[in-house]
């Protein structure tokens, strides 16, 4: 069956150049990741800062340009598209941004934004089937139309706001969401009423949707799948519920012991064993993380590590587990193999 969504041995780089010899940033390296149309998932891609995770967004979004390797939309190359078939592409992969603060103009009422994706992708439409289509999606992600339209972005709270941003992709009836740090810049007690409209809209209304985060509980709570991602690579991957409560992959791990736990009997700074691991230094030839891994080896100084079929539905670019069989490309689909309830064609999220 052909992916709806895939990178396909993508690689980024952004610096360089001919005239001088300035130095090149690996965003991305040799990453191959499907999103399948018949198991509609809500994929985690995690890691901490500067490990590719936006520039991995900005691929699927097509407005970044692989270096090298191919972004495919229902079997056709992103770069290759013709007007209409980028159209297409446009409305059914649709973001939702980090900062809802900035994604609006503060000169306009909410109505605006959201009768702007209307009108660009969808025509001429009359004003009463706009309003409907409005107030439906509104209600879809827990907004009251009557509370929300007419007032201006700052008369309203940032978790409204972004639920807002949420209420606007949903009106072009999209295929995908990628949602890059969607609760980072809410209050706590919104996070949980946001991440809960985006598992709704999987589970209810078979909308995938690619979470890019650094924050693991969260990526545990809601995810069927997760990427690691670590200096632009894959570290592990596969179903969430292997990969959070048994990390195969050093850095993994180091992740998963970094989060904070009620301990009253533990003081403050007590085993930070997995922050006290050494400076990073640049690793020309080996594994990316050998600097840092506590249990590197001498081959994995001079060895970059391909991925490991580790165990059903789950890969590690690690070489400790060298003994097993190497992932190639045709079964990176399989490593996503956990997904949402397929949805009947009359659900609707409730309000």
């Amino acid at each position: 069956m052909t992916p709806l969504l895939e990178l396909r041995n993508v690689t980024k780089i952004f610096g360089g150049g001919f005239l001088r010899k300035a130095p090149q940033t690996v965003a991305v390296d040799d990453v191959s990741f499907t999103i399948q149309p018949d198991r509609p998932s809500i994929t985690t891609i995690a890691g901490e800062s500067g490990s590719g995770k936006t520039t991995m967004a900005r691929l699927l979004l097509g407005v970044a340009k692989p270096t090298s390797g191919q972004v495919f939309y229902k079997g056709k190359d992103v770069a290759g598209m013709g007007r209409r078939e980028q159209r297409e592409f446009r409305r059914e992969v649709q973001p939702i941004f980090q900062d809802p603060f900035e994604s609006y103009n503060p000169f306009y009422k909410i109505d605006h934004v959201l009768n702007s994706p209307i009108g660009n992708f969808m025509g001429p439409t009359p004003r009463s089937q706009r309003r409907e289509m409005i107030e439906e999606a509104l209600q879809m992600v827990g907004l009251r139309p009557q509370e929300t339209l007419g007032r201006f972005p700052h008369q309203l709270s940032g978790g409204q706001r972004q639920r807002v941003m949420v209420a606007r992709a949903l009106l072009l009836k999209p295929r995908i969401i990628l949602a890059d740090e969607p609760v980072s810049m809410v209050d706590a007690s919104l996070r949980a009423t946001i991440l809960d409209s985006l598992s709704r809209l999987t589970r209810e209304l078979g909308i995938a949707v690619v979470y890019i985060t650094h924050d693991l509980t969260t990526a545990y709570q809601i995810s069927d799948n997760i990427i690691i991602m670590y200096k632009g690579s894959v570290a592990e991957a596969g179903s969430v519920e292997r990969v959070i409560r048994d990390p195969k992959h050093p850095y993994t791990r180091l992740l998963i012991e970094s989060i904070p736990q009620p301990d009253p009997d533990r003081r403050w700074g007590e085993d930070d064993s997995a922050l006290r691991i050494g400076e990073e230094t640049a690793s020309a030839t080996g594994c990316k993380f050998a600097d840092r891994c506590p249990m590197v080896m001498e081959n994995c100084l001079d060895t970059p590590p391909p991925l490991y079929a580790v165990d059903e539905h789950r890969t590690a670019s690690c070489l400790l587990y060298s003994d097993t069989p190497e992932l190639q490309d045709r079964d990176v689909a399989s490593v996503f193999a956990y997904s949402a309830p397929v949805p009947t064609p009359a659900a609707t999220v409730p309000t």
